[in-house]
């Protein structure tokens, strides 16, 4: 017992000699074999247990323990990443909440580094990872991030030591029964900037087929108690859906004089990337599963603890009537596009509204269309499906998008501009079907999707046109994606609803 303790209290510590020689035998490998690409294990024996059939049999003992207890599958987990003796449990409660059966077509690993400082975040591309379960295969989606996000790098030193992500995958080899791979990131550095980098770059993978895992336990050091109100407070922050409340309370309780309390979180920067992706989308709520921390396991003591959360986010499909605009919203975000126009066409900045007097629809992140008409003609339309900016600045771009650059038609010109009539279009968060059945002409947009093309109708457009069914997608397949008439019937597609108002309706003109 007295020596398992001594163990834990080593996790972190590794011998200058042991790191060069880790680093040498890395960099300075013949690659011939795919295989010498491996991230081998660091941690195994010390986090952990080295042996596959100790490690299961530790594993199925916290899985025996855990129960089921969300209405709905996560899209992401927040699970801490301390030895097993401690917080083992808590990350297998996490877990738990997965369907073990999916199949998951990209799972994100985030954690932020321990063992080195470095700006941006670094992606382990080639490969696999390596327990004494056997490899986990880095994705290919590895690579082609770090193609087009100047953010990412794929410098593999900062992952040789960390064990934040690596203590992670033998639950997932344990508990998913279909094979994965995985797009092993750590985040380097303190700065808020490269978490909002990396938001913009994966948020377009925050969806229900894939996971995300963020690696992070919460307080260091303080007494039991401490922790207890500590940690409290940051999960409450974390369930708020909101970057900014949680970097307060960061800041509260790492400045609130608690004794030895040396971080309130210590994969942070792991834990914004998040919730940067999350933030302003209605359909996301944040559930607790399960806190311990080591003053809970038999193994460590009351007077100096670590915290250890188990977190759920989960996606809800919202329907249009679950995103709420007034009447005031809808002739704020019109007078908001017919002010913004103006301005540009005059040659002037546009000038945003004071955010703080605006509702807090309008905040929320959206994407929208805007549609010009000229006595009844169209005269452009431009929209954005953005998750990740707020519904009055997206109006505010797709306006001028939609006076100016609309491929079709020459611009508006300033004194056109009293001839024209403005339509908004709030879209509510898209959702992949997997039959055309799902499509209800009218109250449904279609997003067709295949390879790098892509193209949208907005649900009122099938009621203008009148058009059938196979008339809708076919025209959006061949008009709007470029990939023919027949093109959507082995693309991807989505559905989504639309809040539709203009100012004739709303009495501005």
């Amino acid at each position: 017992m007295e020596e398992l303790l001594n163990r834990s209290k080593r996790l972190c510590a590794f011998t200058l000699t042991v790191l060069m020689g880790i680093e040498t035998s890395c960099n300075g490998q013949n690659m011939s074999n795919p295989n010498d690409f491996d991230r081998q294990p660091a941690v195994a024996g010390q986090f952990y247990p080295g042996t596959k059939a100790q490690l299961e049999k530790e594993l199925k003992k916290y899985f025996d323990d855990a129960r089921p207890i969300l209405e709905s599958q996560p899209i992401a987990l927040i699970v801490p990443h301390a030895g097993y003796v401690f917080s083992g449990q808590v990350a297998a409660a996490g877990y738990r909440q997965l369907d073990r059966n999916r199949k998951f077509k990209h799972i994100f690993l985030i954690g932020s580094s321990h063992t080195m400082f470095f700006n941006g975040a670094s992606v382990y591309t080639k490969g696999a990872f390596v327990t004494p379960m056997g490899r986990v295969p880095v994705d290919p989606l590895a690579l082609e991030l770090v193609s087009k996000h100047s953010v990412l790098t794929d410098d593999v030193k900062p992952h040789l030591r960390e064990h934040s992500l690596e203590v992670q995958l033998p639950f997932l080899q344990y508990w998913l029964k279909n094979e994965f791979s995985i797009v092993p990131i750590i985040v380097g550095g303190e700065s808020q900037a490269t978490c909002t980098l990396l938001a913009e770059a994966l948020e377009p993978y925050f969806t229900p087929e894939n996971l995300f895992v963020i690696s992070s336990d919460f307080s260091h050091y303080p007494s039991y108690q401490n922790a207890r109100q500590t940690d409290d407070d940051m999960a409450r922050a974390i369930a708020t859906n909101s970057p900014v409340e949680f970097m307060k309370a960061k800041i509260r309780n790492e400045s609130a004089g608690i004794d030895d309390l040396a971080t309130a979180m210590c994969g942070w920067t792991s834990g914004l990337t998040l919730l940067k992706i999350t933030q302003g989308k209605p359909e996301i709520s944040y559930k607790t599963i399960l806190y311990k921390n080591s003053g809970d396991s038999p193994y460590g003591a009351k007077d100096r603890v670590v915290g250890y959360w188990a977190i759920a986010a989960l996606q809800k499909n919202l329907k249009a009537d679950e995103f709420k605009l007034s009447d005031d919203d809808k002739r704020e975000l019109l007078r908001l596009a017919r002010k913004t126009i103006a301005e540009y066409l005059s040659g002037k900045t546009p000038t945003p509204p004071d955010e703080s007097k605006l509702a807090e629809a309008l905040k929320s992140n959206a994407g929208a269309f805007v549609t010009l008409h000229n006595h009844g003609q169209l005269r452009g339309c431009i929209g954005n499906f953005s998750t990740t900016t707020p519904l009055y600045r997206v109006v505010m771009a797709m306006a001028i998008s939609a006076a100016t650059e609309d491929y079709r038609f020459e611009s508006v010109t300033s004194g056109e501009l009293k001839d024209i009539d403005i339509e908004i279009s709030v879209l509510t968060p898209m959702k992949r079907i997997s039959s055309i059945n799902e499509i209800e002409l009218g109250r449904h947009g279609i997003y067709i999707k295949k390879g790098g093309r892509s193209g949208t109708f907005l649900p009122q457009v099938a009621k203008e046109t009148r058009w059938s069914m196979e008339e809708f997608l076919g025209h959006c397949a061949r008009d709007k994606a470029g990939i023919g008439w027949d093109g959507w019937r082995d693309a991807e597609i989505y559905t989504y609803e639309a809040i539709v108002f203009d100012e004739k309706q709303l009495g501005l003109r």
